[in-house]
């Protein structure tokens, strides 16, 4: 039986959610019916090390997603894949345009945020208007979905919800020698935030919270970067909180995870966030600003988290004092996350998507 190519497009493979699912589908698809392939735009990032070996790497070496369509619709043109599976949102809007060029081939789109919340700029919302052009599109929540059909006219019959996949295995390997962190002060509880230091994150309202516990013996470690670090270093001073530690990016941030007593997701928006799912998946519960974008599908209250409304930072800090004096079952936490979410689920559901597309 010939195997079904496959060519998955991203800009790069640095460490961030739309990398890490591309990776773990590229990975774990079923060797015996299928052939991956990773286009990138720039061959960098630290998600190159944990990419199989037998996963090609097609490096086209653009800096700009503008300036690349030209090289990947060579690429397309000379491999002549049977599927290709753009996996990042700029990208995805650019090549709808063009889908039409090729119709041997079956385009698939993973929209990885709740578009009308994430694209602002209105030459990549036209875009848009072409999205139809795929034969299917990935919608990560709920959320996403209706976001897709009420404000873009999206089909629905085009759109498929398959949520993110938890690569439990991965995280196991990479807690085998994980210590408890240096940085975790005795005595004090210890609460974790993960993400790239920019405004849709909402760094700022969880140190307007934390500005209300300054009296408590409560350690926050945000671990991340981005454009919005000094500003929240200046806000971090100005607040005066002396329990809050900016760690930078981490190789490993599931040790964090894995000893907090507490995760904290703070966004304004989300597409699915991993680092959620990957909360759970060390056992740790959750507290997470109730915004769009599949939290609701995540979150099983009172099991594995609760929501609540990061803005009223008052509310927001006492829940945060509550959590912290309870206690909670480290394996039920687990295995909300993994009967739901396991590895093993989801690419079941990106096999069948795949299979079904070429057999059309």
């Amino acid at each position: 039986m010939k195997k079904i190519s496959v060519i998955f497009i991203l800009p790069d493979l640095e460490t961030g959610g739309a990398e890490r699912i591309v990776t773990t589908i590229a990975n774990h698809l079923s060797r015996d019916r299928f052939e991956p392939k990773i286009l990138l735009l720039r061959k960098q990032g630290g998600y190159l090390n944990f990419l199989k070996k037998d996963v090609e790497i097609i490096d086209i070496n653009t800096e700009r997603i503008r300036h690349s369509l030209k090289p990947i619709l060579g690429e397309i043109y000379r491999r002549k894949p049977d599927i290709v599976f753009s996996g990042f949102g700029e990208v995805n809007a650019y090549l709808a345009m063009f889908i039409k060029l090729f119709p041997r081939t079956k385009f698939i789109a993973r929209e990885t945020n709740v578009v009308t919340q994430h694209v602002t700029r209105k030459e990549i919302k036209f875009f848009y208007n072409f999205y139809n052009n795929y034969q299917k599109i990935i919608a990560q929540s709920d959320d996403m979905m209706h976001d897709l059909i009420d404000n873009f006219n999206i089909k629905k019959k085009k759109i498929v919800k398959i949520n993110n996949p938890v690569d439990f295995d991965f995280i196991s390997e990479k807690l085998v020698d994980s210590p408890k962190p240096e940085c975790f002060k005795y005595n004090y509880k210890n609460v974790v935030a993960i993400g790239n230091l920019s405004a849709r994150k909402g760094f700022d309202n969880l140190l307007k919270v934390f500005s209300r516990l300054k009296n408590e013996n409560i350690m926050l470690h945000i671990l991340g970067d981005g454009k919005d670090k000094d500003i929240l270093l200046q806000m971090k001073d100005f607040l005066g909180l002396k329990n809050v530690i900016f760690h930078g990016r981490h190789d490993n941030p599931y040790q964090f995870l894995k000893y907090a007593d507490l995760f904290i997701l703070s966004s304004r928006y989300e597409g699915f966030p991993n680092v959620l799912l990957e909360a759970g998946a060390c056992g740790t519960y959750s507290l997470a600003n109730n915004c769009p974008g599949g939290i609701n599908e995540i979150i099983q209250h009172q099991v594995n988290g609760e929501v609540a409304d990061i803005e009223d930072y008052e509310d927001f800090s006492q829940k945060i004092m509550k959590v912290l004096q309870g206690n909670y079952n480290r394996d039920g936490i687990k295995n909300s996350i993994r009967s739901r979410f396991s590895k093993d689920i989801i690419m079941d559901k990106y096999e069948k998507v795949l299979i079904d597309l070429v057999n059309k």
